[in-house]
């Protein structure tokens, strides 16, 4: 029989784990900066691992040792990228007048103005058009300066925690053994082999899944600067750069990347005339970067969502759209790995299940 002493208890118990889950939250959130540190310290382990191992297996170098050159080897990468291509986003950034929102929106307002122009040059009335639409407020250019600034400060800022970030990754490198040899003492006997075979499995896999992503986004990125430089167009470091970075955004980032091309190709141009220099130059700009689109479709992404992870790219797609519905843009970037690491933990636990046989075959 329940009783109103049950009820209460219950309501208790429930408001207590409502209180304890939201102090978690908070506790989460005051500390997002470590979560930060541990999470690219993690990635940064997971792509410098095949480093470690080839230095161990080829020159016989000691565990310590290949860590270590490993560590001498991230830490130059970060100066090289600090001395030669900060500078560079920054200075081509202020001539772009894309760290300032203001100055974004007068630009377009600018290029709208000549779109109009030509446009009633070729007797099209586009008065009533633009009034209706009311283009001005309903254009934002916000994410671009905001995504620049963010970038530029995350870096400023990771000068500061670079040393946190190194010492940890150091360690992930490093004490490998140690983590598995805790793992095991603290892992339920029944399970502990599943369980380490699963993080095991899932490290070589995303390894190679990070490892792939970083050479196609450098590819897309070289193929970028090659068409905007052919044909002409200033500014092409930080637009390449830019739409490079949009990329990680499976199958929606290339499409925004090629819009806001387009958009900063014409805003680079705007000193020219429309008919004759800003408008050729954009087209031009559209089909160069449709042609790396259909190279990246046809050879990068394939070889990164099917091969690193051994999943078909329906699914991969499938998956992808899910988890933008679900979790936008962020589900959207993190949907394969974290695909892949249920895969084969599913894979461990229950392999005679005929849909998880039927996902992991190739696993």
């Amino acid at each position: 029989m329940i009783t109103s002493k049950i009820i209460a208890s219950g309501i208790v118990k429930s408001v207590l784990t409502l209180i304890g889950i939201a102090l978690i939250l908070y506790f989460i959130f005051q500390i997002q900066t470590v979560i930060i540190y541990l999470i690219i310290s993690l990635v940064l382990t997971l792509i410098t691992s095949p480093l470690v191992n080839f230095l161990k297996r080829r020159f016989k170098f000691k565990n310590m040792l290949a860590v270590i050159v490993t560590m001498i080897v991230i830490l130059l990468f970060f100066i090289g990228f600090v001395m030669m291509f900060v500078p560079l986003i920054v200075s081509q950034g202020e001539n772009l007048s894309i760290l300032n929102t203001a100055e974004i929106e007068k630009s377009v307002m600018a290029l709208i103005d000549k779109i109009k122009i030509y446009l009633e040059n070729h007797n099209i009335d586009t008065t009533n058009l633009m009034k209706e639409a009311n283009i001005s407020s309903k254009l934002n250019f916000n994410f671009i300066p905001i995504f620049l600034n963010s970038v530029l400060a995350s870096l400023s800022s990771f000068g500061m925690g670079l040393g946190s970030v190194l010492f940890i990754t150091f360690f992930f490198l490093k004490d490998k053994r140690i983590f598995v040899t805790g793992a095991r003492k603290i892992l339920p006997d029944q399970h502990e082999e599943k369980i380490l075979n699963s993080l095991k499995k899932s490290n070589e896999m995303l390894s190679k899944y990070f490892l792939a992503l970083l050479l196609q986004l450098f590819i897309v990125f070289i193929m970028y600067i090659i068409v905007l430089v052919i044909f002409g167009v200033e500014n092409a470091f930080i637009i390449a750069l830019l739409c490079a970075v949009l990329n990680i955004i499976p199958y929606i980032g290339p499409i925004i990347g090629t819009v806001v091309a387009a958009i900063l190709t014409m805003i680079s141009n705007l000193g020219g005339d429309f008919q004759s220099e800003i408008l050729p130059t954009t087209l031009y700009v559209l089909i160069g970067f449709s042609v790396v689109q259909i190279i990246d479709n046809n050879i990068s992404q394939p070889m990164i969502f099917s091969k690193s992870v051994n999943s078909h790219p329906l699914e991969i797609f499938l998956v992808t759209l899910i988890s933008g519905f679900l979790f936008g843009i962020t589900g959207m970037i993190i949907a394969i790995p974290f695909y892949t690491m249920l895969k084969v933990v599913a894979k461990e636990f229950i392999p005679e299940n005929k849909i998880i046989k039927m996902l992991t075959k190739d696993l």
